[in-house]
């Protein structure tokens, strides 16, 4: 089976501001809707990891690509949505993968992006 990453998305400024969802009713509905979700991929035996991210406003950015390596704060790009969280999932092949893409992002509540990790 390849393995695929679904990952999560959100507009700038709601994970720090705690804005992604209108209101904490709608939270946890979509908190239990994940676990559902996540609990699925278990028993399919398709759950590698799941994870979700601090906001983008606490990444730093490092370049040591020169002779003197830098250490920013803030994210590499801003961009009209940064990654909010991810699944990585094992599917037999990409129409799988996108039905779970679909399935999580019916479970999340959010935009979602689905790609296949690189085989080791």
């Amino acid at each position: 089976m390849a393995q695929y990453m679904i990952s999560v998305f959100h507009e700038p400024g709601v994970q720090d501001a705690g804005a992604a969802y209108q209101d904490d009713a709608a939270l946890q509905a979509a908190f239990a809707a994940v676990a559902e979700f996540n609990a699925g991929l278990q028993a399919a035996g398709q759950f590698v990891y799941a994870c979700g991210l601090m906001p983008p406003e606490t990444a730093h950015t490092v370049n040591a690509t020169g002779t003197t390596p830098s250490v920013e704060p803030g994210p590499f790009s801003v961009s009209a949505a940064s990654i909010g969280g991810f699944w990585i999932v094992e599917a037999l092949d990409e129409t799988v993968a996108l039905d779970l893409a679909t399935r999580a992002s019916a479970a999340c509540g959010q935009k979602v992006e689905v790609r296949p990790l690189q085989a080791g």
